[in-house]
């Protein structure tokens, strides 16, 4: 494997020192962990199991699988009732106040863990983890990079796929093949319920107003019923737009990047919402700095695309988004949420996608998406391509 993919020993000493200190501001006395993304996020590697992360001291790994991992911290369990009496070996007292991931885990998995440590008290790990994550180190900032550099290159290469007579999926496949040939992971995690999504959407024409039950920006049909969303059978007509949105997964950090292409002339609608959106972009990068509310750059942009004339066009047309960006990382959607109600400040080490968006009936949606990081004085734009409609030859 790529050395440029492993994180760093200090740069783990970093993010465990941050939770550690959450943990005990909290007032607890430990946590314990088990989904994939925080054990990556701690580790570095992926294991089945559960990591003991005390306020105090150092932490354990209580491994199920894979076989062959060593060290003085690893110690191989069959099941989570196992842990207790292996602390108490250690002279380790169980905890009275115990953290777990209690919007990510299961409801039985949260009695078979109460039962077997049985804490006068238990609360919320995810909560935690996740503001923990929202500040990004100097590594993290680095893997970003990589992907949105190789996020343009493929993006780059799209309009040589393009075939007239062509269905919205059979272009997305060819897409992803590309995706997958520049390192694409591929599948990429999303936090929530009801979230699915294979490597990212392709909307054309009309399917980008079918509205859909998953909650991202923009809908379409799918291909399917039980997953109701992005590209479907449907050909892509001429005088529509494609709007491509893919994740930039070719490290575990994400980039998000929408771009928008067309198939032949457009109506001049098309054009004048898509030079809203850049307007948008343009502002932001301008006025965004450190301490700027989320709420208030949400509510900027409503201002703008309703001064523009398109707010009924704004983020969907018969069924509109409640927000205009989403922190991005180890999961496509993370905090801080760019909407109405937020609370939450921009703080430097964030990183954020930022995505406005027009669909107009018909013709399709227009607009664009970058991924930015904010910098002690803005922000950086990440994800440097192409931001025009870009025409594809049949």
């Amino acid at each position: 494997m790529n050395s440029f993919f492993l994180t760093p020993q200090e740069d783990l000493r970093i993010r465990f020192k941050r939770v550690q200190k959450m943990l005990a501001e909290a007032g607890s006395d430990a946590a314990l962990i088990s989904t994939d993304v925080n054990i990556y996020y701690l580790t570095g590697i992926v294991f089945s199991g559960f990591m003991y992360i005390p306020a105090e001291g150092n932490p354990l790994w209580f491994v199920q699988r894979p076989s062959g991992l060593i060290g003085e911290h690893i110690i191989y369990i069959r099941k989570p009732e196992e842990i207790p009496g292996m602390l108490k070996e250690r002279n380790i007292l169980l905890p009275e106040y115990l953290l777990l991931e209690t919007d990510q885990i299961t409801h039985n998995e949260f009695l078979r863990i109460e039962s077997a440590f049985r804490p006068v008290r238990t609360g919320n790990m995810t909560a935690l983890l996740r503001k923990a994550r929202m500040i990004k180190t100097p590594w993290e900032i680095e893997q970003f990079r990589f992907s949105a550099a190789k996020h343009a290159e493929v993006y780059r290469i799209i309009p040589s796929l393009f075939r007239k007579g062509m269905s919205e999926i059979a272009f997305q496949v060819e897409i992803e093949r590309v995706m997958r040939q520049h390192g694409s992971i591929g599948m990429f995690r999303t936090f929530g319920s009801n979230m699915n999504i294979f490597m990212g959407s392709l909307l054309s024409g009309k399917n980008a107003d079918t509205p859909s039950p998953f909650d991202f920006a923009l809908g379409g049909s799918g291909i399917h019923p039980c997953i109701p969303i992005g590209a479907s059978n449907d050909l892509i007509r001429e005088e529509s737009t494609i709007m491509i949105d893919f994740a930039g997964n070719f490290t575990a950090y994400m980039t998000d990047m929408s771009r928008t292409y067309s198939f032949g002339k457009l109506p001049e609608i098309a054009y004048r919402a898509h030079r809203v959106s850049m307007d948008m972009h343009r502002r932001l990068m301008d006025e965004t700095k450190p301490g700027t509310a989320c709420s208030d750059i949400y509510n900027q942009t409503l201002e703008t695309a309703g001064k523009s004339g398109f707010s009924a066009n704004f983020m969907g047309y018969s069924q509109q988004a409640k927000f205009v960006g989403h922190g991005v990382g180890l999961d496509i959607n993370e905090p801080p949420v760019l909407m109405a109600r937020s609370h939450d400040m921009l703080q430097a080490g964030m990183v954020f996608a930022f995505e406005p968006k027009f669909v107009l009936p018909e013709i399709g949606s227009v607009g664009i998406e970058n991924t930015y990081l904010v910098t002690d004085t803005g922000l950086e734009k990440l994800t440097i391509f192409e931001e025009e409609i870009i025409s594809l030859k049949s």
